[in-house]
C-alpha cells in the first residue's frame, strides 16, 4: 500500500512539473536564410537540441531567465539571454553571423576564372583592404612587405629603385598586373609599384611560381594581380589623410556613384615628401624627395543578364629626387652636387567587355599604357619612353558540373626606346637610337576537370611567338586532392619563359657610376618549377586556425645575369653558362578568434644561386644577391572591445643576404640579421564611418651601415683610372674604390611616427 501511494505521489508531482514547463519554439537564421542542424543548448543545464533542416527547434524549459547558446559550423557562436514566462508563445529568432572564412574568398588569378580559394587547384593567396591597414601603407610597395615569401627590395639608396621579389628571385621575374592586365612591366617595373596607391586596391592576389601559361613572359617567378575596387559595391565616399614624423603627407579621396546599370568610381591620390633628412651623416638624403599625384576612374556596366563590363583609366605624374643634402635644382645634370632626379609621366587604360549571352561566356580584355621617364643619375642622362598594348579574347565553357575549359587568343605589343646602348643601332645606324619593338601573339588553352569530388586536375598550354626568339611553348599541370573537410594537397609543375628586356635586367646600372656592357646577343630565359602545397583549416566554436605550407624548386636555363665583380665601374650582362636554382620551403599559420584576437605568422626558408662555369669550364656556385635564406613575417591584431580600440603589431625578420660588394670592399659581403617592426592603434567613431589611427614604423630604428661607397666623392674626381677604365690604388684611395649605390638592402628611413584619419560613407 505504501509503495502504491509513493508511486502515485511521484506521478502526480511529475505531471504537475510538466504542466509548469514551457515549449520554447525558435528558428536559427543567417542573413534571412535558415541554418540547419545548429546546436542549441541552455547554458548551465543539460537541456539541448538541434535545429532541423529548416532551422527550427523546440526546447522544453520551466519559466525563468536563461542563456541560450547556439553554434554551427561556419558561424560565430552566439549566446542570447532569454526570459521565459508562463504565457510565452512567440517564436524566438536567433541570427548567426558568418565568420570570415578565408577559404571562401573568390580568386581569379590562378585559373582566369572566378573560383573560391578552397576549390582552386592552383595556390592563390588573397589579401584584402583590412590586411593592408595593419600598417599605414600608402602604396602597393609598402603594403606587400607583410606577405610571406614576397620581398619588396631597394636596389639603390639614392633614387630608391625598387622591385618585388618572390621566393628570392629578382623583380624582373615577377609580373604585376592590374585587373589581370600586364600594366607594370618593362620601363615601369622600377618605380611602378611605388606609384600604385593602396586606396584603389580592393584586394591583391599572389601566385608563387611560373604563371607563363596564362600570362606569358615575365610571369616566370610569380604573379601579383591588383584587383581594383568595384564601383557597384564601394562606399559612396572614401577619404584617407595621413602624415609622418619625417614630413610625408598622403591624401586619398574617392567618390563612387551609380545611375541605373552604370556604376563608377573616381579617386585622386597625392603624396608629398619635401623634407631632406640625413640621419647617418653621409651628406646624402636618407629617403628620396617625392611629389606624386595620380588620378583614377573606373566605370562598370551591367547588362540585362547581370554580367559586368568595365573600363578604367589612370594618370600619374611624379618628381623624385635623391642625392646630396645641399643639392639645388640648378645642379641637375652637373658635376657640382650629385643627385638622381627622375621625372615620370604615365597613362594607363584598362578594360573588359563581356559578350551579352546566357549561353556563352566570351570576354574581350584590353589595356594600354604609356610611360615616359626623364632622369639624371649624376651626370648620366637617361631619357626613355615605352608604349605597351595588350589584348586577349577569352572563351570559357562548362561541360557539366565538374569540367571547365578556358581558351584564348592574346597579343602584346611593346615599343621601347632610350638613350643607352640597349637601343643603339648597328652598322650604319650605330649613331642612332632605334626603338626596340616586340610583337607577341599567343594562343592558350586550359582544361580543368574534377575526376571525383576529391580530385581535380588542371592542364594548360601556351604557344607564343616572339619575332626575336621564335616559337615558345609553356605547359603546366596541377592537381588538387581534398583531404578531410577543409584540407587539401596541391601539386603543380610548370614551365616559364621570359623574353629579353634590357631595361628590367638591372636598373642599378643607371645608378651611380657603373656602365652597361652587353657581352652577347641574349637568349630568352626558361624555367621549370615544381611545387607541393598542403593546407588545412580547423574550425572551432570561437574561430578557426588555418595552416598552409609547401616546398618549391625552380631551375633556370639561359638565365640572364648581371656581373658586378669583373669591373667596379661596369655591369656585364650575359646568358648564364650553367643554370640557376631557387628552392625552399614556406609555411603560414593564421588564427582568428571571436575575442578579437587575430594572429598571422609566416616564414620562408630558401636558397637561390647560380651554377656558373669559370674560365676552366668548372661549375662554380654563386649565391644570388638580395636573397636571404630566411624571411619571416608576423602580425598580431587585438580588439580591446570595452575601448573599441584595435591594436596591430607586425614585423619582418631577415637572415643575412649576399650583397653586391666591390673588390676588396671593407663592407661585409652579407647583411646582418635584422628586423623591421611596427605598432599601430586605431579606433572607429560615428558608427564606423570615421577611423582615427596612429603608430610607429621601424620601432627599433634599424638602418643599414655604409650604404654608399665614397659618398664624399660621388663623381670619382679623386679616383685614378688605368687605360681600361679600372680604378687603381692611389695615396688617398689605397683600395681603388669608386662611388657606388647598389649595396643597400633595407630602407635608410629610421623610426618614424605617423597618424591619420579615414572616412567612409557607406551606400
Amino acid at each position: 500500500m505504501i509503495r502504491l501511494l509513493t508511486l502515485l505521489f511521484v506521478l502526480v508531482y511529475a505531471m504537475a512539473a510538466q504542466a509548469q514547463n514551457i515549449a520554447l519554439h525558435g528558428r536559427i537564421v543567417s542573413g534571412g536564410t535558415a541554418v540547419p542542424y545548429a546546436a542549441v543548448a541552455v547554458s548551465g543545464t543539460t537541456i539541448g537540441t538541434t535545429s532541423n533542416a529548416t532551422g527550427n527547434f523546440t526546447l522544453t524549459v520551466a519559466p525563468g531567465n536563461y542563456t541560450i547558446a547556439v553554434s554551427a559550423m561556419g558561424y560565430l557562436r552566439k549566446a542570447l539571454p532569454v526570459s521565459i514566462s508562463t504565457t510565452a508563445t512567440d517564436t524566438l529568432v536567433i541570427e548567426l553571423e558568418v565568420f570570415a572564412n578565408p577559404l571562401n574568398e573568390v580568386v581569379v588569378s590562378g585559373t582566369l576564372t572566378e573560383v573560391t580559394r578552397s576549390e582552386s587547384p592552383v595556390v592563390v593567396e588573397s589579401f584584402g583592404t583590412a590586411f593592408f591597414r595593419h600598417t599605414s601603407s600608402p602604396t602597393l610597395y609598402d603594403a606587400m612587405q607583410m606577405i610571406n615569401g614576397v620581398q619588396p627590395q631597394l636596389a639603390c639608396n639614392v633614387c630608391q629603385t625598387a622591385d618585388i621579389h618572390i621566393n628570392g628571385m629578382e623583380g624582373a621575374y615577377t609580373l604585376v598586373t592590374i585587373d589581370g592586365m600586364p600594366i607594370v612591366s618593362g620601363l615601369s617595373s622600377v618605380y611602378g609599384q611605388i606609384g600604385i596607391p593602396s586606396s584603389l586596391i580592393d584586394r591583391v592576389e599572389v601566385v608563387k611560381g611560373p604563371s607563363s601559361t596564362l600570362y606569358g613572359s615575365e610571369a616566370v617567378g610569380g604573379l601579383i594581380n591588383i584587383i581594383t575596387k568595384n564601383p557597384a559595391t564601394a562606399p559612396k565616399v572614401m577619404a584617407d589623410f595621413s602624415a609622418t614624423s619625417y614630413g610625408e603627407f598622403n591624401t586619398d579621396v574617392a567618390v563612387a556613384y551609380k545611375h541605373n546599370k552604370v556604376a563608377g568610381i573616381t579617386s585622386i591620390n597625392y603624396f608629398n615628401y619635401k623634407l631632406p633628412t640625413d640621419r647617418n651623416g653621409d651628406n646624402f638624403m636618407d629617403v628620396t624627395l617625392q611629389d606624386r599625384i595620380s588620378a583614377f576612374t573606373k566605370l562598370v556596366f551591367t547588362n540585362k543578364y547581370g554580367q559586368q563590363s568595365g573600363i578604367a583609366a589612370r594618370i600619374i605624374y611624379e618628381d623624385r629626387l635623391g642625392g646630396e643634402m645641399d643639392y639645388k635644382p640648378e645642379h641637375r645634370g652637373g658635376d657640382i652636387k650629385y643627385a638622381e632626379s627622375i621625372y615620370t609621366n604615365r597613362y594607363e587604360l584598362i578594360g573588359n567587355y563581356r559578350l551579352p549571352s546566357e549561353k556563352q561566356n566570351i570576354s574581350l580584355q584590353y589595356s594600354y599604357n604609356y610611360h615616359k621617364q626623364n632622369s639624371y643619375y649624376g651626370t648620366t642622362f637617361f631619357n626613355a619612353g615605352q608604349h605597351t598594348a595588350f589584348t586577349q579574347l577569352i572563351w570559357q565553357k562548362n561541360i557539366g558540373a565538374n569540367h571547365k575549359i578556358v581558351s584564348g587568343l592574346a597579343y602584346r605589343y611593346v615599343w621601347y626606346i632610350d638613350n643607352t646602348p640597349a637601343t643603339r643601332g648597328f652598322g650604319p645606324d650605330s649613331l642612332r637610337q632605334l626603338p626596340f619593338i616586340t610583337n607577341q601573339p599567343a594562343l592558350f588553352i586550359q582544361d580543368e576537370y574534377g575526376i571525383t569530388d576529391k580530385i581535380k586536375l588542371l592542364a594548360g598550354l601556351r604557344f607564343e611567338y616572339n619575332a626575336s626568339h621564335g616559337p615558345i611553348f609553356a605547359p603546366r599541370l596541377n592537381a588538387k586532392f581534398n583531404i578531410g573537410q577543409n584540407g587539401a594537397l596541391r601539386v603543380g609543375v610548370g614551365n616559364g619563359f621570359r623574353v629579353v628586356n634590357i631595361f628590367t635586367e638591372d636598373h642599378a646600372a643607371l645608378s651611380g657610376s657603373r656602365k652597361i656592357i652587353i657581352t652577347e646577343e641574349l637568349k630568352p630565359e626558361r624555367s621549370w618549377n615544381g611545387n607541393v602545397n598542403y593546407s588545412n583549416m580547423v574550425v572551432f566554436n570561437k574561430g578557426f586556425v588555418n595552416f598552409d605550407g609547401g616546398i618549391f624548386y625552380t631551375i633556370f636555363s639561359n638565365k640572364i645575369v648581371a656581373d658586378y665583380f669583373v669591373n667596379p665601374n661596369a655591369i656585364y650582362y650575359e646568358n648564364l653558362r650553367g643554370y640557376g636554382i631557387s628552392r625552399g620551403v614556406s609555411a603560414n599559420v593564421e588564427l582568428s578568434h571571436t575575442s578579437g584576437l587575430k594572429v598571422r605568422i609566416g616564414a620562408t626558408f630558401m636558397e637561390v644561386y647560380q651554377m656558373e662555369e669559370d674560365s676552366q669550364g668548372v661549375l662554380e656556385k654563386i649565391p644570388q644577391v638580395h636573397a636571404p635564406k630566411m624571411q619571416g613575417v608576423f602580425s598580431v591584431s587585438y580588439t580591446i572591445k570595452p575601448l573599441k580600440l584595435l591594436v596591430d603589431y607586425s614585423g619582418q625578420v631577415f637572415s643575412p643576404m649576399h650583397l653586391p660588394v666591390l673588390p676588396n670592399d671593407f663592407r661585409p659581403l652579407q647583411s646582418p640579421w635584422f628586423t623591421l617592426q611596427n605598432l599601430q592603434v586605431s579606433r572607429k567613431f560615428a558608427k564606423g564611418r570615421i577611423e582615427l589611427y596612429a603608430g610607429c614604423k621601424n620601432l627599433f630604428n634599424f638602418m643599414p651601415k655604409d650604404p654608399l661607397m665614397r659618398p664624399f666623392d660621388p663623381f670619382d674626381k679623386q679616383v685614378q683610372f688605368d687605360s681600361n677604365g679600372n680604378a687603381i690604388a692611389s695615396a688617398n684611395n689605397p683600395q681603388g674604390y669608386t662611388f657606388d649605390t647598389t649595396y643597400g638592402y633595407a630602407s635608410m628611413q629610421g623610426r618614424r611616427y605617423y597618424a591619420g584619419i579615414r572616412y567612409e560613407l557607406p551606400r
